[in-house]
C-alpha cells in the first residue's frame, strides 16, 4: 500500500489495459488527492489529462474512469456508491454519474481508490478483483445476456453467493453501442447517464466484478467518523423529503408531484396529469410495495427503508423479480407516455434495466415517438410494424428491446432523441425535449422547476450539477426565492455550483448525506486527518466544475449550446406555469451566471478564475484573455 498519505486513502489506483490485456497498480500521491478527494472530481481530473481533442467517445483512447472516495466503505450511508467518469456517447462532453450499491466500498477493500479502463480488448471479456489483482477473463458466453442474468451467471461462475461479491455490467444495450446505455451495480443500481454503458461496450468490457475483500482502509479517528456519521444521518432525517425518502424510496414520487403538478405529461404536450384518483393511488408507495411483495434491499452502510426487491405476480411477466422502481422510471412508463396501469409501468420498468438503457432517455424517446405517431408524422410502416399510441405498454417493451438489439427503425432511436429528431426532420425535431449538447432532463415537467431546466442546460456532464436541497444558508442564499426569477435562478446556480461535485467526490449516496458539507468536511477530516473546511470543499467541486467545461470547451462544446431545444424550453399552456415561459430571459441568465462563475461572456473560464482555483497550468489553453 502507498504511504504517500497516511489515511483515508488506500493511495492505490488500478489502471487496465484492455489493447494489451494487462493491469498495473499507479500510486497516488497525497497532494493529488488532497486537491482533487476522489470520485467524480478525480475522475474529471484523470480524463483532461489523459483525453485530448479528436477522441471519440468509442475510441480506445477514451478513458472510462471507476472511482470509490475518502469514505467509501466506511459507517456513512451509502458509502459503497461509485462514481463513473468518461467522454459520454450523447454529448460528446464528459460523462459524470454514480451508482449505488456495494461496488465502492469492496473496490477499497481490494486496496484500490479506482480504476482506470483503457483500450479495447481483442473480444469480449470482464474484469475480475480479488486478492488485491486484477484478472481479465473471456465473456464471450454474457454477450447477449441481460443485466439481471449477466449478475447471477458471474456469482454462479464464481460460486459466490449474496454480498460476497460487486457486479457492474451492461447488458444488450451497451454492447450495441446504444447512446444512451448504462453501467449496471448489483442489479438495482444504475450509473445512467450520458452513456456511460455504451464506452464500456466500445472497449468490449460486459463487467467488472469485485470480490468484498479483507483489506481495511486506515482511518485517522474511526471512532470520531462513526459519530459523525450518526450525526449526518440524524441531519438527513430532520429534511422532511429526505425522511420521506427514507422511509417510503422515490417508487411513489408520481403520486405527490402530481399533486404538485411537476410530472412529466405526454412530451409537454400538457402539465396536466389526468389520471383517475383511485389508478393514481396505485401509485403510491405504500401500495407499490405491498402489491409486489417488496423485501428490503439496502445498499452499504444504509439504515434507509429506500431499496426493495420486489415480485410481479399478475400478467405476462408474473414471477418476474425486480427492483423497486425509482421515481423517474415511475414518470417515464406512466404519465409520460399515457400509462396508468401500475403493473405495466413496473414491468417497463424493469425491462429498461435489464436491456441497460437509461430509463429518462427512453421515456423521452417514446414519448416524442407517440406524439409523432399521433400526428401521423410517423406511421406504422415507419415503426416496424408497431402501434406507438398513447398507453401502449407492449408496444413500448417491444421497441425497447428493438432500440438495444439496433435492430429496425430502434437503430434510429438507438442514437438518442436529439439525433433520432434530426433524422427524421421537419416538426419532429421542433417536439423532442433534450438540451442542445444532447443528453435529456430528469422526469419532471422543467418548466414548472426553472432551476433544474437552468442547470440542465449548463450543465457540463450531461445530468444535473446541483440540487435543490443545496447548503444555501452557508452559501449567503435564502431557500425562500421565486422560482420564476430569471436573475434569482441563474444567481443561485452560480452560487450553488460545486456543492454537489464536492458531495460526488466523497462518493456517497446524496439520500443518505444531503449534501451536508459542513458535516462532510468533518467525516472527511475524520478519515484522513486533513482540515478540510467548507470553503475548501466549494473550491474542490467549483475546480472540478471549471476543469469539465474546460475539456468540454477542448472538445468542440461551445457556449451556443447551453441552451434547451425548442420543446424543452417552450411555455407550459396550463397547469401551475401556464403562461410563464424561460426563453425570453436566456441570455441575460446566461450571462449573469457566467459572471458569476468568472467566465467571459462566452462562457470561457477566465484565467484568474482557473489560476485562483488552483487550475494554473490549464490557463495557457485559452490565451491571455481566456478567449
Amino acid at each position: 500500500m502507498s504511504t504517500s498519505q497516511g489515511y483515508g486513502h488506500t493511495g492505490n489506483l488500478l489502471r487496465a489495459d484492455l489493447t494489451q490485456g494487462k493491469s498495473f497498480s499507479q500510486p497516488l500521491a497525497g497532494a493529488m488527492l488532497r486537491k482533487y478527494v476522489g470520485g467524480a472530481t478525480l475522475g474529471i481530473k484523470f480524463l483532461y489529462d489523459e483525453v485530448p481533442p479528436g477522441v471519440e467517445w468509442s475510441g480506445p483512447e477514451n478513458r472510462l474512469f471507476l472511482g470509490s472516495g475518502p469514505l467509501g466503505g466506511t459507517r456513512v450511508g451509502g458509502s459503497g456508491t461509485i462514481a463513473v467518469v468518461t467522454k459520454g456517447a450523447l454529448t460528446n462532453g464528459i460523462a459524470s454519474t454514480q451508482a449505488n450499491g456495494f461496488f465502492g466500498a469492496f473496490l477499497r477493500f481490494q486496496g484500490f481508490d479506482g480504476i482506470i479502463l483503457q483500450g479495447a480488448a481483442p473480444d469480449w471479456v470482464y474484469l475480475y478483483l480479488h486478492d488485491g489483482i486484477a484478472e481479465l477473463r473471456p465473456a464471450n458466453h454474457l454477450v447477449g445476456k441481460n443485466t439481471f442474468e449477466v449478475d447471477h451467471m458471474i456469482r454462479e461462475e464464481l460460486q459466490k453467493k449474496g454480498r460476497e461479491v460487486s457486479v457492474l455490467s451492461i447488458g444488450p444495450a451497451g454492447e450495441n453501442l446504444v447512446r444512451f446505455a448504462c453501467i449496471f451495480v448489483d442489479r438495482g443500481h444504475i450509473a445512467a447517464h450520458n452513456g456511460v454503458g455504451a464506452v464500456m461496450g466500445s472497449k468490449k468490457l460486459k463487467a467488472v466484478v469485485v470480490d468484498r475483500g479483507k483489506k481495511v482502509v486506515p482511518l485517522k479517528d474511526k471512532e470520531a467518523l462513526s459519530r459523525i456519521a450518526k450525526e449526518i444521518l440524524a441531519n438527513t432525517l430532520a429534511n422532511k423529503f429526505y425522511e420521506m425518502t427514507a422511509r417510503e424510496g422515490t417508487a411513489g414520487g408520481v403520486v405527490h408531484l402530481t399533486k404538485l403538478g411537476v410530472v412529466p405529461v405526454k412530451n409537454y404536450t400538457t402539465s396536466i396529469h389526468a389520471i383517475d384518483p383511485d389508478k393514481l393511488n396505485t401509485y403510491s408507495s405504500e401500495n407499490i410495495r405491498l402489491k409486489f411483495k417488496a423485501k428490503p434491499s439496502p445498499c452499504w452502510a444504509c439504515s434507509a427503508k429506500h431499496c426493495h426487491k420486489m415480485e410481479i405476480r399478475e400478467g405476462k411477466y408474473a414471477g418476474r423479480i425486480v427492483e423497486e422502481p425509482e421515481y423517474e422510471a415511475m414518470a417515464a412508463f406512466s404519465c409520460l407516455v399515457g400509462i396508468d396501469d401500475v403493473t405495466t409501468t413496473v414491468a417497463l420498468a424493469s425491462e429498461v434495466d435489464r436491456l441497460g438503457m437509461d430509463t429518462n432517455e427512453t421515456g423521452w424517446i417514446m414519448a416524442w415517438l407517440m406524439e409523432c405517431y399521433e400526428k401521423r408524422i410517423l406511421t406504422k410502416e415507419d415503426t416496424d410494424g408497431l402501434e406507438m399510441t398513447w398507453g401502449n405498454g407492449e408496444a413500448i417493451m417491444a421497441m425497447m428491446n428493438r432500440i438495444a438489439k439496433r435492430q429496425g427503425f430502434g437503430n434510429v432511436l438507438a442514437e438518442g432523441i436529439m439525433r433520432a429528431a434530426q433524422h427524421v426532420g421537419g416538426e419532429a425535431q421542433n417536439m423532442a425535449i433534450h438540451t442542445q449538447k444532447g443528453n435529456t432532463p430528469r422526469g419532471h415537467d422543467h418548466r414548472v422547476q426553472w432551476l433544474e431546466l437552468f442547470d440542465t442546460c449548463v450543465s457540463n456532464t450531461g445530468t444535473l450539477e446541483m440540487h435543490s436541497f443545496a447548503p444555501y444558508e452557508l452559501l449567503g442564499l435564502s431557500q425562500n426565492y421565486d422560482t420564476f426569477d430569471p436573475q434569482v435562478i441563474s444567481t443561485v446556480e452560480a452560487k450553488i455550483k460545486g456543492a454537489m461535485l464536492f458531495e460526488d467526490s466523497l462518493v456517497t449516496c446524496r439520500f443518505q448525506t444531503a449534501t451536508a458539507l459542513e458535516l462532510l468536511c468533518q467525516a472527511v477530516n475524520s478519515a484522513t486527518g486533513w482540515d478540510m473546511d467548507f470553503h475548501e470543499a466549494m473550491v474542490v467541486g467549483r475546480r472540478a466544475a471549471n476543469l469539465a467545461r474546460a475539456f468540454n470547451l477542448r472538445h468542440g462544446i461551445s457556449a451556443e449550446l447551453d441552451r434547451p431545444s425548442m420543446r424543452y424550453g417552450s411555455t407550459p399552456l396550463d397547469g401551475v406555469a401556464a403562461g410563464r415561459g424561460i426563453m425570453p430571459h436566456w441570455d441575460k441568465m446566461l450571462q449573469n451566471y457566467y459572471n458569476l462563475m468568472g467566465w467571459d461572456e462566452k462562457g470561457t473560464p477566465l484565467p484568474d478564475t482557473l489560476r485562483g482555483l488552483g487550475l494554473e497550468d490549464i490557463v495557457h489553453t485559452y490565451g491571455s484573455e481566456g478567449s
